[in-house]
């Protein structure tokens, strides 16, 4: 007998009554053995050892056997004194650990038949070929940023990134769904429903770098991923622990939807972040619940706290303001909380004005430096959000400015100082916790597994009159059409895209891979399963131990003979990728070039005459000017070579091709009225006439 739970084993022919520690019984050779567990109060028979079976167990007895029946508590967490939930911001799976399959062959993972699904081109070669690597279409050639033109005959491969920082790109509605399919985003076709093309990551991150003047204006930056050299202590950790290849985004929109459902497991009809959406006063959405104010929803802290469950969260100060501009690090108490608490994404929730207007519920809520000091001193609440550093620019988002990089490797460095660690070397708090690290959202990047079908948080006994798809789109959005809320694409019955999970616990199953579906909101049944709690929506509600459709986040662990009870020594993290956000120059998968759209300009001197390009594209008689017909600039393919043509205008002569500013350019001064030049970066030339 073994687990903390109690039972009954009883053998048939009778023999074995075994309700605690070994029992053995003799039989004659060859006896057919039935033997059936029976669980005590309070406990759940978990499986067998030694035979195979479910309630039963049947096998030949030929020679001595041993047979173990594992019994656990009813309540599969009990052993959990601690749940602690990590949400960085913005990466997908693909993005982070597509390359998971090489980093396991590197170090000895995955010898027991485990399976990950990452990037296609690091998984086992068939008949001798690897795999290609995943592709979607580019930008036609001549067409970038707002006006990209997808086109398939110019792919964009999946590609190692060398840079630790990476513009951003858009998750928002509209785009994961053109990420989905942008032939048709609302799902019309049924066939895409279940095989969708998911060729949209180039062209959503192309015209998203057109409106927030990014440089990468091809969308390439969408396909790149790191590898476990890049981001060795999060490999390290989804190796080591548990992790899956099925976990989703809640939802295909942005951050703060997310976000709403990681707390309150709803959006309440929201596709749009509060008061940025279509308003209930417009003829567009009249039954819009975006009113631009907070939700009503319950959050699983107010659960929480009626039932006398223990709750933090934990915010960063460093660099973070409260509403009237004043910092929170150099604020103590209530005062502090208070600041911290406006920067919590319980923000997005009506519960944030009954904490703020409760010393009590505001002692709740505490810098990220003390979560150190509680694991150390084994005062953990018995569930812990940790917010993500955004201010401080520690949240692994992509950057939103080239002016102020993000850096995934500083990022990583963040979550090892400041909350990995320090429960990993705290053994009292460390010896009943478990720490889900995880990620809000894709933020745009590449993932090759679809959306999957999902319950709707108003969709059944939980949370009644929640919508069941977005109130608050316009009428030119994605699914904003007459008739189309509700059908295909167009609910939230969907998840989002993949992201990344660790499980990092003394419980977590060792180099464990689940392949089955949950999102986020599968931690928040976790913690209702733990503590008593009823489901917030429906949503939670199906991922909680109750219902037998869906797996639940047990599947993770292994409370009978936990793997890790000395936790393992991680590397030293590698620091090692430059933070360079310009798209290298070159043909693509070139020496690391990107393939990016190299952008010609011309001019011609004040004389006048005309320049012309093969292939097309150029067409200039003016001074640098993109009016009318006349065009002294277009964006060409990375290595296109072109011909330049210079043809004075009458009574004018062709002198010679000058670059910027006089100097030698890219035609080196040529005399000759046609120059040719392989584009791998932007250029400027000028033909000169007299």
């Amino acid at each position: 007998m073994a687990g903390t739970g109690q039972g009954t084993v009883t053998s048939s022919p009778p023999g074995i009554n075994c309700s605690t520690g070994t029992c053995t019984a003799n039989f004659p050779p060859n006896t057919q053995i039935t033997l059936t567990e029976t669980p005590g109060v309070n406990s759940a028979f978990t499986s067998w050892k030694g035979c195979t079976g479910t309630t039963t167990c049947t096998f030949v007895l030929t020679a001595a056997e041993a047979v173990t029946a594992t019994f656990g508590g009813s309540n599969p967490y009990a052993a959990l004194n601690h749940i602690i939930l990590f949400a960085q911001e913005n990466r997908s799976l693909d993005h982070y650990f597509g390359a998971m399959l090489s980093y396991w062959s590197a170090n000895g993972y995955g010898a027991n038949g485990q399976t990950f699904d990452g990037l296609a081109q690091f998984n086992p070669p068939v008949n001798g070929v690897t795999p290609s690597a995943p592709t979607v279409p580019g930008c036609a050639a001549g067409t970038w940023g707002d006006s990209c033109s997808p086109d398939s005959t110019v792919p964009i491969s999946s590609f190692h990134l060398q840079s630790a920082c990476v513009e951003n790109q858009s998750p928002f509605w509209n785009e994961a769904h053109n990420q989905w399919d942008y032939a048709d985003p609302t799902g019309s076709n049924l066939t895409d429903l279940t095989k969708p093309p998911l060729d949209g990551f180039a062209f959503t991150a192309a015209y998203d770098a057109g409106s927030n003047g990014f440089m990468d204006l091809d969308g390439v930056r969408a396909m790149g991923y790191y590898d476990g050299d890049d981001l060795n202590y999060y490999y390290f950790l989804a190796s080591n622990f548990a992790t899956s290849d099925r976990w989703f985004a809640p939802i295909m929109s942005r951050t703060q939807l997310n976000r709403m459902y990681l707390i309150g497991a709803t959006s309440h009809g929201q596709a749009y972040p509060i008061g940025a959406g279509c308003p209930p006063s417009s003829t567009q959405c009249p039954g819009s619940t975006n009113n631009g104010k907070q939700l009503s929803s319950t959050t699983i802290f107010e659960e929480l706290q009626n039932a006398g469950v223990s709750w933090k969260i934990y915010v960063d100060a460093e660099d973070t303001v409260n509403t009237a501009g004043q910092s929170c690090s150099a604020m103590t108490g209530t005062e502090e909380s208070a600041c911290l608490v406006e920067n919590s994404y319980i923000n997005e929730f009506q519960y944030e004005t009954t904490i703020l207007n409760s010393p009590t519920l505001l002692a709740n809520i505490q810098p990220i430096t003390q979560f150190a000091t509680d694991a150390a001193n084994n005062t953990l609440p018995q569930f812990a959000l940790i917010e993500p550093a955004s201010d401080a620019g520690l949240d692994e988002h992509p950057s939103d400015s080239d002016e102020y990089p993000v850096n995934v490797q500083t990022g990583e460095n963040y979550a090892y100082e400041n909350v990995i660690n320090p429960l990993m070397t705290s053994p009292l708090s460390w010896a009943s916790a478990a720490l889900i690290v995880t990620y809000d959202e894709w933020g745009g990047l590449y993932d090759h597994v679809a959306p999957q079908p999902a319950t709707a948080p108003g969709a059944g006994p939980y949370d009644p009159g929640d919508p069941s798809y977005p109130t608050d789109l316009y009428s030119t959005d994605i699914c904003g059409g007459a008739g189309q809320l509700g059908s295909g694409m167009c609910s939230f019955s969907w998840t989002g895209y993949r992201i990344p999970l660790i499980v990092i616990s003394p419980f977590a199953q060792k180099n464990y891979v689940s392949h089955h579906v949950m999102d986020t909101t599968a931690v928040l049944a976790m913690v209702e399963d733990r503590f008593g709690l009823s489901p917030l929506t429906n949503r939670d509600a199906s991922y909680n131990s109750a219902q037998t459709t869906n797996a639940t986040m047990a599947e993770f662990f292994n409370f009978a003979s936990p793997p890790w009870i000395t936790p393992p020594t991680p590397p030293v993290l590698n620091s090692n990728l430059a933070c360079n956000q310009v798209p290298p120059p070159g043909p693509y998968s070139l020496n690391g070039g990107w393939g990016e759209p190299a952008n010609l300009s011309v001019a011609v001197s004040s004389a006048g005459g005309t320049i012309t390009s093969s292939p097309s594209g150029i067409s200039c008689s003016t001074d640098f000017t993109f009016s009318g017909t006349d065009v002294c600039g277009f964006v060409f393919p990375a290595g296109t070579s072109v011909t330049l043509t210079a043809t004075p205008s009458s009574g004018s002569t062709f002198t010679d091709w000058t670059g910027e500013n006089g100097t030698a350019g890219p035609c080196n001064l040529s005399a000759s009225s046609t120059c040719t030049i392989t584009l791998n970066a932007d250029g400027y030339v000028q033909a000169n006439f007299k």
